[in-house]
């Protein structure tokens, strides 16, 4: 339970490995907070079964794919401060901070093939060269060989999944 000064009315809640966090405004009395952990979880049950880490797709598995993306599809000019899991992200697969070097890949990924979550990976490195998504991004990008496939992919589990999630951000 983390209770916030500067929510006001909204209830998040994400699985955190096995633990479920539920994030609400620092006002609600004990009572508005038992009924909300209680509603969130079983929302999150439907939506999303909670998944135990893996030794596989740690944290520092992502790093280390990275340091390899980077070197084998960028010259190794790409390399992050931290790269980590996050809870379901709603519109993206993962994002990156170029300022500070920090990579936050979806939960969602944790389940995809593995050339899939590569091309997330390269697609997100290449940010650190080029913040934006220009021509000479796509070409850092496509240097990846299962780009099209991988977003093919990504377009396809979105759909399926009602997720609206675009493989172009």
């Amino acid at each position: 339970m983390r209770r916030s000064q500067r929510r006001h009315r909204t209830v998040t809640a994400y699985w955190n490995d096995d633990t479920l966090v539920v994030l609400i405004p620092a006002r609600m009395t004990r009572a508005e907070e038992k009924h909300w952990v209680a509603e969130m979880e079983r929302k999150l049950q439907r939506s999303e079964p909670r998944r135990p880490a893996s030794p596989k797709t740690s944290d520092e598995a992502l790093l280390a794919r990275c340091a390899l993306l980077s070197g084998k599809y960028l010259d190794g000019n790409a390399t992050p401060a931290s790269v980590r899991w996050v809870p379901p992200m709603r519109t993206r697969w993962a994002s990156c901070t170029p300022v500070d070097a920090t990579i936050r890949v979806s939960d969602r990924l944790r389940k995809v093939p593995p050339w899939v979550l590569d091309y997330v990976l390269v697609h997100e490195l290449a940010h650190l060269r080029e913040p934006g998504h220009d021509a000479a991004f796509w070409a850092l990008v496509r240097r990846y060989p299962k780009t099209e496939r991988a977003m093919g992919y990504l377009e396809g589990l979105s759909a399926a999944a009602g997720w609206g999630i675009s493989t172009e951000d």
